[in-house]
């Protein structure tokens, strides 16, 4: 396991839960208390995890955790929602979707890690566009970002009242962006409306929290991302191909440089007009590029 979880508060009453090293199954949470009590902003990977977070929560405010905002379907974001049972599970349809039809990747991909006793719960609270919880402390929004970009169900959330802002895998703090079931193109329009925002503290979906500074680091990588593939697209190269040959430059010191081959699967895809990636064709690039070998996972 990766070093100790802190919950650090970034407004009065709103804490980040962020977990080192922010790789693979290894993500933040937020929690935000109120007076009829608490939202948790995503939940876990596994047992252990969402375990420590729950006394890391009852440690910090005394309001039992009511509501359960999930920013996407990812099983590191939802696995540990079974341990909140009595919580209402807010989430876009996209992801109330997804999670209907949950699918397991071959054994190899990653190195073998404890989930436990848990599993992700279906939303009760299903949204479209947007949905403001009312909570007599602070005006809490969930917005999605109107079309597909890391996932096709993001949401992020945004307390305009203490200029925090909860991003999901929205952004990534010093890890690679994973565009795998998105789109690069809509990501970069999610961005632009995060940045908008102007948000005096961001928290990542995975890594250090930071300010706004931390947007723009991943539409650079998306704006290489895309380069990239119209070039791998022009050459005929295959996504493998393409990662084999890339130079990451400035990004090769990210975490999981392995996601480069299936984020150009998909933004080669989108250049074609093809909504249809072959997902486990993807998760199989990435292992190869990762030396045949399986994807670390510290969780």
């Amino acid at each position: 396991m990766s070093a100790a979880a802190t919950l650090q508060e970034v407004a009065g009453g709103v804490w980040a839960y962020v977990q080192p090293d922010g790789g693979w199954m290894v993500n933040n949470m937020g929690l935000i208390a109120g007076a009829d009590g608490a939202t948790s902003i995503d939940a876990t990977s596994t047992e252990p995890r969402m375990r420590a977070y729950l006394a890391a929560v009852a440690r910090t405010t005394p309001a039992p955790v009511r509501r359960l905002v999930l920013t996407h379907a990812h099983p590191d974001h939802c696995n540990g929602a079974s341990l909140l049972p009595d919580a209402e599970v807010i989430a876009h349809r996209a992801v109330a979707e997804e999670l209907a039809r949950p699918h397991a990747l071959a054994p190899h991909i990653f190195e073998p890690f404890a989930q436990g006793d848990i599993r992700a719960r279906r939303p009760t609270v299903v949204f479209e566009d947007a949905i403001a919880l009312l909570d007599a402390e602070r005006r809490i929004e969930v917005r999605h970002p109107g079309g597909p970009a890391h996932t096709a169900g993001d949401a992020y959330v945004w307390l305009p009242d203490d200029g925090v802002l909860f991003t999901g895998d929205l952004v990534f703090s010093g890890g690679t962006p994973f565009a795998l079931s998105g789109s690069p193109a809509g990501w970069l329009r999610a961005l632009e409306q995060m940045a908008a925002l102007a948000p005096e503290v961001v928290v990542p979906g995975h890594g250090p929290v930071g300010g706004a500074e931390l947007l723009e680091p991943v539409a650079d990588y998306l704006r290489f991302l895309v380069d990239a593939a119209r070039s791998a697209r022009e050459r005929g190269l295959t996504p493998l191909e393409a990662a084999r040959g890339l130079d990451l430059g400035r990004f090769g010191g990210l975490l999981e440089p392995e996601r480069i081959a299936g984020n150009l699967r998909r933004a080669i895809a989108e250049l074609e007009g093809d909504a249809a990636v072959d997902v486990a064709a993807a998760w199989q690039d990435m292992y190869d590029y990762n030396g045949s070998q399986p994807l670390e996972v510290r969780a």
